[in-house]
């Protein structure tokens, strides 16, 4: 009877075709050294750049650019939560060699370990939507909003994108789809399988994964387009939005990014389900590591895009043509009579507070 029990328990996560044992997992001690090192690398680098962005908030007098650097806090949070948690797991195997089998035989374990990838791997997703969402209203309908998204919207707009990916990892937990271990044995993660639940599921995760990333390309895409017309145009002396730019050039790389790391996972899983064809395990490992690697570039996008040269940069490719009488300079470059100072901080009679 207990036998029985046990198979039952050990069917919704060690139920593939070839279940996972830790005698037939090859360790290795570049498989430690390369998970060590690449969780250490993204743990600093967001630790790094939760200090740039704290200072940066602190600084700013834009009340839009202060609702998004807590968007972009809020990521950062999540992306070093994502790899403090699942990089833990990893590294504990490689380093212990631990049996899953035997140290979670009800897969309570390997079930917390899918959430927090499913969880940890929607959230920057969502959150990249919904800042798109955030400054293409504010670039487009600048007056639509009577003082912009305070503080506090801004953190509750985290909140729910939090609340929307933690619910979304809880499903298999309420009967939709389930959390099988994966090859090496070393994470756990969604079934890949044609079982009706488990196809639900895939689909659910890929479809709001891929859909987050179109809102993202095409909201941002019109939101360029806008500020290219109001900075280069002609009327472009009266309404001066540099630090918008700035703003977008952030977005921009954070979507090409996310799109360049995630897409080959969701596009897989999602044709993988759709199609007679099975999962191919390296692959998925292949897949997966391409989108961890998201976690370690974008603290590296907030932190050189602090760089002052950059602003001046954006100012040299909008205003290149536009004639002065007193230039004003800028670590180097001239920039028209008029325009806000690249300084983080600063302010002039043209910062108006979209």
């Amino acid at each position: 009877m207990s036998n029985n029990q046990s198979n039952q328990s050990l069917a919704f996560c060690f139920s593939g075709s070839s279940p996972i044992s830790n005698k037939a997992v090859n360790h290795t001690v570049a498989s430690a050294y390369f998970s060590a090192v690449f969780s250490a690398l993204g743990l600093s680098s967001n630790l790094f750049a939760l200090v740039v962005l704290v200072k940066a908030f602190h600084q700013t007098k834009s009340r839009s650019r202060s609702s998004f650097l807590l968007f972009l806090c809020g990521l950062v949070v999540t992306d070093f939560m994502g790899l403090l948690v699942t990089g833990t797991i990893v590294v504990s195997f490689h380093v212990t060699h631990f049996d899953w089998m035997l140290l979670d035989p009800n897969c309570h374990f390997c079930n917390f370990m899918g959430m927090s990838m499913v969880f940890y791997g929607l959230c920057p997703l969502l959150l990249g939507a919904t800042m798109a969402v955030e400054r293409f209203v504010g670039i487009n309908w600048p007056f639509a909003r009577s003082a912009n998204i305070s503080k506090s919207r801004a953190c509750y707009m985290v909140f729910g994108v939090w609340v929307s990916a933690g619910f979304i990892s809880l499903l298999p937990l309420l009967g939709l789809g389930s959390y099988h271990i994966q090859v090496p044995g070393s994470w756990c993660f969604l079934n890949i399988s044609h079982m009706p639940l488990d196809m639900a599921f895939c689909l659910i995760f890929s479809l709001v994964g891929l859909l987050s990333l179109a809102v993202s390309f095409v909201l941002n895409t019109v939101s360029v387009v806008t500020l290219l017309r109001v900075c280069c145009g002609q009327d472009s002396s009266r309404r001066r939005r540099d630090y918008e730019l700035e703003m977008m050039v952030q977005l921009i790389l954070i979507m090409v990014i996310a799109s360049i790391c995630w897409c080959p996972l969701l596009i897989y899983i999602m044709m993988t389900v759709l199609s007679a064809a099975s999962a191919r395990p390296d692959f998925v490992l292949l897949c997966l590591r391409m989108a961890t690697i998201n976690q370690i570039c974008d603290p590296w996008i907030y932190i050189l895009c602090q760089e002052s040269k950059l602003r001046c940069l954006l100012h040299k490719l909008c205003f290149r043509r536009a004639s002065s009488t007193s230039p004003v300079s800028c670590s180097g470059f001239a920039l028209p009579r008029g325009t806000r100072s690249w300084t983080l901080g600063s302010t002039s009679s043209s910062d108006v507070p979209y």
